[in-house]
This record gives C-alpha cells, structure tokens and sequence, in this order.
C-alpha cells in the first residue's frame, strides 16, 4: 500500500511515518487547517484589547466614572470580557485584563484598575 502526502497527494518516499512529501506542504497543510479555528480566536482577542484600550483610555488615573452611552460610542462590546469579581458584599466588578468597570446607577459605570502586583482592586469604592 502506497502512502501519499496529505496535502498534494503525491506517493511519498522514504521513512514509513511521512506524512508529507516537502517541507512546503506540510506547511501548506497546516497552515490552512489553522486558518479556521485562529481566525475566531483572533478576532475575539482583537475585540479584548479594544475594550481593554478604551478602559485604559477612559481611565488614565485608576479611578473614573463615566456613561454607558460614552462606551459604546467609543465602540465598547460589554459581552467581552476576560473575569468577573465579587466582592463580599455582592457588588460584581467585570474585567478585561487589568481594566474594569463596575455597574453603578442610570447607565453609569465606575472604571477601575487592577493592581497587578498586589490582585486588588487599586479603586474598589469602601463597601
């Protein structure tokens, strides 16, 4: 039984084990089995660091307060986000990365920022 290359199809020759019959299309192969499932992580990821930027942005001093409307204009997507935190008392601060915000009244939002070094939150208001 003759073995062919997993990508072009060509009789491979050589060890029993080969899968392909060049460097070129083993990188051919895996390049386009990998393009599906990246491109989704990688526009997920992009959408994370663009929250992550207009956190950054908005908040600049650790500590912020600032309007729903504010966020989505800047093209925040509250769906994403890399954690959640509750505190003792309930109150739930979401993340991306190190920026966060907290729900607070009428479409406000509290942004705060995590300290990385300690894992505490550098703002979280007294509770």
């Amino acid at each position: 039984m003759t073995k062919t290359c997993l990508e072009c199809g060509y009789e491979l020759i050589g060890r029993s084990d080969k899968r392909f019959c060049s460097d070129q299309c083993r990188s051919a192969y895996n390049n386009r089995i990998n393009t599906e499932s990246q491109h989704y992580v990688r526009n997920i990821n992009n959408i994370l660091k663009k929250n992550r930027r207009i956190l950054q942005q908005l908040n600049p001093d650790g500590k912020a307060k600032v309007n729903k409307e504010r966020l989505l204009d800047l093209g925040f997507h509250f769906e994403y986000l890399t954690e959640r935190y509750t505190t003792r008392k309930g109150s739930t601060y979401y993340f991306c990365y190190e920026h966060g915000y907290l729900p607070i009244d009428n479409n406000w939002f509290l942004l705060v920022k995590k300290n990385l070094k300690e894992g505490e939150i550098e703002s979280e208001v007294a509770e």
